[in-house]
């Protein structure tokens, strides 16, 4: 055995050398997955408490580190076709000393019952309202509410996007989930078309992100004017 061993010692050193160069690749391999994992962002988009249009609609943030929130979109497909509403902005309904009340309130929490744009935390999560709040919300402002003697506009899924930065890149990134919405004799359920939400973080998504502000800044630049 010893002679073997020294008859092919290259060899033998050749291979040693070759298995000891593939396990610090497979050991360099998992702690760059491991350092990928804790510097990706996660942002997660859910329903919570019910699973019809009554429930809320939730999103965590999973990452390592905060987040900025800075735009929430809402896309229906209707069978008038699809609408893009921003629902970062919370409407709100002000009854009479409420003026009084925001102004002995801290400017931080009144900012925070008025918008969902700003931080969110490792771990933390905030909700817009329930879907059906974000249905009605989006079915009015683009003038597709119907009345009472009329047929009223089928509703066929919802996606909520969420644009928002993570840490120190200056490019945005995009989350979005889409639910469908049946409908049956008991009223209408929320049934998520995927089981988890999507990143859009490709140079396509990056795009269609762009296109998206860019378009919803001329509307409201429309609409103020």
């Amino acid at each position: 055995m010893y002679e073997w061993i020294q008859e092919h010692n290259k060899v033998l050193s050749v291979l040693i050398s070759f298995g000891t160069l593939l396990i610090w690749l497979v050991y360099a391999q998992l702690l760059y997955s491991s350092y990928r994992r804790q510097v990706r962002p996660r942002i997660v988009i859910n329903r919570g408490k019910h699973r019809d249009l009554n429930a809320l609609c939730i999103i965590s943030n999973m990452s390592a580190e905060s987040v900025f929130v800075e735009h929430i979109l809402a896309r229906l497909e209707t069978s008038e076709g699809t609408v893009l509403e921003d629902v970062t902005e919370l409407e709100q309904e002000y009854e009479q000393g409420d003026e009084e009340k925001d102004q002995r309130d801290s400017p931080t929490a009144s900012l925070r019952d008025s918008t969902r744009q700003g931080p969110l935390n490792s771990g933390d999560f905030l909700h817009i309202g329930s879907f059906q709040e974000v249905i009605r919300r989006t079915l009015r402002n683009q003038r597709l509410e119907r009345g009472d003697d009329e047929e009223p506009v089928r509703l066929k899924s919802l996606t909520i996007q969420v644009v928002a930065i993570y840490g120190s890149d200056d490019k945005p990134i995009g989350v979005e989930r889409r639910f469908l919405i049946e409908h049956g004799e008991d009223g209408h359920r929320l049934v998520p078309a995927t089981w988890d939400s999507r990143r859009m973080a490709g140079r396509r998504d990056r795009r269609r992100l762009r296109n998206m502000m860019e378009m919803l800044r001329r509307e409201q630049l429309a609409g103020d004017q």
